[in-house]
């Protein structure tokens, strides 16, 4: 066995670590034209959040769907009733059972979670009020903006056991972002026994996909363990002309180099190509509804949107016996995106125009995390700590170009051969380079004073540096303080109530009078719950209320100094603010053991509290509902028919809108219900079919412009899958 460390320390204990990971400002878009006493000694208890499902965090093989353990909100194993925030989780049994097939599919069913497209293949995450912009990868942070969204994300969830969700700010665990939510994606482990499985199916408008997953040991011992996942989709679409081909490879490999240290390797690459638009569909000038048919696609047969995404990874994970265990993890992931596309503009004299923009976009991300964990005594008490440090690094680089050329369409008899493929050699070149590189340190501790408080207490101080390559604009962040406080209180064996005061920061570009940079957004979450845990954690349950602030907003200057109007610029000041306040609720899990069930209901009011071009009260994110209702579930029936399944899922919203010209673009509430039904045939195969979208309710995925950025959510379709196993 590895030696017990037994560090002490002296005096007050100060947990005012801070910790940084790096983040980075997002890229512009690219245009269009236009002493003794006091002593404290490490225990000898293990913590392990890795056995059975009261505890565990894994959730392939258990048919559940919830989780006993996760790691996301603090890096400490806490169980969903113990951690102060709002949490969630999409495990790998709901991902098969509803037909989820990539990360849009988790965000358009998770819980106070909304999907935004607008376009084929670019779209937004939201989540109270705000954009969500961190996205984690077995937890190690990946930064989200406009153009690294369509570049990184959209990943095919074949590699995945989990996605977990922390709602709120998050910077204690990812350093700089909105304090909207983040998803964390947990990839797929060796298993030390045979396990072979492949799964096809076959939809509505010619949709066809393959899934293989193997897993075994590789050495008699199963001191070596890998694993090899593959998927081919051939995804036609109710869109006119458009089509996307994606392959997806992911294999891993896991070495006990010792009874206490496990090393781990792993790579995935995943290659999207499809015949895509830019932006999509329009609305009237003011927001009019056109009333275009769901099938309307406003590009050319030779527009195509491709994308090719490999990553890496490794860590080093020992286990002391006193409890304590060390991580060191490092991962990078190399991006490609390349377009050759077009978008509408509405013309002068009414109706609207073509132009077509080629851009070619790499976005390399490298990250690296160290840290220890672990429990502790203190005043006769176990407590646990985690401390570590992170640096993580963004380098992002597009070049291409547009062409001035206008040409007059008619979006309702639309050729899609009509318009010749441009000529590069007469764009207009673009060009947008930058390198965000955030380091930090992080500290939480969870103090347990008396057996039914528990006091987590943790900080991050970062270190921000934007490097613009391509002119001017670099700036920094230094030591930037995020705080994280929480205190749950157990009522009994199944009640807990929480507390929690949570931080996060965004770097921001506007300058001030003086020149200088403004200082960084930050946002607040406060939130109190009530949590509880059935079953033996089979079924959470939880209630909240938060609240949440946005501050230090860029605010453009209402009279604007004389030095100001002279170099032509407009300058701000950190004076912004908008709040979010609302419910959230969720209940998720086993009602029998026959029945799993999800159901959570989110109420969001997100208003400005001071902004020059809206006035107080004034909605802030029009275009996420107010009222927000998910629900999935699954149901194994009894006797004789013990061998089939039934479920069923629902997505409802109240009304949202877009501001466009002197107007709105709306979309009124909406229901949209799916079905399932499942066979397993014997011991090896299993079927299943996949209603989606019963009752074909038309509505807006992402809310048009008048530019064109609409897009219309899924039809009624229908999807069946067969799956082996051996």
């Amino acid at each position: 066995m590895l030696r017990s460390f037994t560090p002490k320390f002296t005096g007050a204990l100060a947990l005012s670590f801070s910790a940084v990971v790096m983040a980075e400002t997002p890229p512009t878009e690219p245009p269009k034209p236009q002493d003794g006493a006091g002593q404290l000694t490490l225990g000898n208890v293990n913590i392990n959040a890795e056995a059975g499902i009261a505890g565990s965090s894994t959730t392939e093989g258990t048919g559940s769907y919830t989780t006993g353990a996760m790691t996301t909100a603090t890096k400490l194993p806490l169980s969903i009733r113990q951690t102060p925030q709002s949490v969630s989780v999409i495990t790998r049994q709901r991902m098969d059972d509803q037909g989820m097939n990539d990360v849009n599919d988790v965000v358009k069913y998770a819980p106070g979670l909304t999907l935004r497209k607008f376009g084929g293949d670019r779209q937004q995450f939201l989540a109270r009020g705000f954009t969500i912009d961190n996205l984690m990868y077995d937890g190690l942070p990946t930064s989200l903006s406009t153009f690294t969204l369509d570049t990184i994300t959209g990943a095919d969830l074949a590699m995945y056991d989990r996605v977990e969700v922390v709602r709120g700010a998050t910077g204690l665990m990812t350093g700089a972002g909105s304090p909207s939510a983040t998803l964390n994606l947990v990839r797929k482990r060796p298993t030390a026994t045979p396990q072979v499985s492949i799964t096809t199916s076959a939809g509505s408008w010619d949709r066809y996909r393959t899934e293989v997953d193997a897993s075994n040991k590789l050495n008699e011992a199963g001191t070596l363990r890998g694993r090899v996942v593959a998927a081919y989709e051939d995804d036609k679409s109710y869109i006119d002309v458009r089509d996307k081909q994606r392959q997806t490879f992911y294999g891993v490999l896991e070495a006990d180099l010792s009874d206490w240290t496990t090393w781990t390797l792993g790579a995935s690459k995943q290659r999207d190509d499809a015949t895509s638009d830019w932006g999509s569909l329009p609305s009237g000038r003011n927001g009019e509804d056109l009333n275009l048919p769901r099938s309307t696609f406003l590009s050319n047969d030779w527009a195509y949107w491709d994308r090719d995404s490999v990553s890496m990874f490794t860590d080093l994970t020992t286990r002391f016996d006193n409890g304590w265990t060390s991580k060191l993890a490092f991962a990078k992931i190399w991006a490609e995106s390349n377009t050759f596309s077009s978008y509408l503009n509405p013309a002068a004299g009414g109706g609207f125009t073509q132009s077509s923009g080629q851009y070619d976009t790499t976005d390399v991300q490298t990250n690296l995390d160290g840290s220890l964990s672990g429990p502790f005594q203190l005043f006769g008490r176990e407590h646990e700590l985690t401390i570590g440090a992170s640096r993580r690094q963004e380098k992002f680089d597009q070049k291409g170009g547009f062409w001035n050329a206008a040409t007059p369409v008619d979006i309702y008899n639309f050729d899609h051969s009509v318009i010749e493929k441009p000529d590069i050699a007469n764009r207009q070149p673009y060009e947008s380079r930058n390198t965000a590189t955030e380091q930090g340190i992080y500290a939480a501790a969870r103090f347990n004073p008396i057996d039914p408080l528990h006091v987590i207490i943790g900080s991050r101080l970062s270190w921000y540096d934007y490097d613009n390559r391509s002119g001017a604009g670099d700036y920094k962040v230094t030591q930037e303080v995020t705080p994280y406080a929480g205190i749950i209180y157990d009522l009994n064996d199944t009640y807990s109530v929480y507390a929690s005061y949570t931080e996060i920061f965004k770097p921001q570009t506007q300058q001030d009078v003086s020149g200088a940079v403004l200082d960084p957004m930050t946002g607040e979450s406060y939130e109190i719950g009530l949590k509880g845990e059935y079953f033996n954690g089979g079924l959470n349950a939880s209630v909240a209320l938060f609240d949440m602030t946005q501050e230090n907003r860029a605010y453009a200057i209402p009279d604007q100094p004389t030095s100001c109007r002279a170099t032509n610029r407009t300058c701000y000041e950190a004076a912004g603010e908008v709040r979010s306040r609302g419910i959230d609720t969720e209940i998720s899990g086993a009602l029998t053991p026959n029945w799993q069930a999800s159901a959570a209901y989110t109420l969001v009011l997100s208003q400005y509290v001071k902004d020059r071009t809206y006035d107080k009260g004034e909605l802030f994110a029009p275009n996420q509902p107010k009222h927000l209702f998910k629900a999935a579930t699954t149901y194994h029936l009894p006797g004789n028919l013990e061998k089939a399944r039934i479920g069923a899922n629902v997505l409802g919203q109240s009304s949202t809108y877009g501001r466009v010209g002197t107007g709105h673009a709306e979309q009124d509430a909406y229901a949209v219900v799916g079905l399932m039904a499942g066979y397993e045939i014997d011991e090896h195969w299993d079927a299943r079919v996949n209603l989606n979208n019963v009752f074909d309710e038309k509505y807006w995925q992402g809310i048009p412009t008048a530019s064109g950025s609409g897009t219309y959510g899924d039809p009624r379709n229908v999807m069946f899958s067969l799956k082996w196993t051996l």
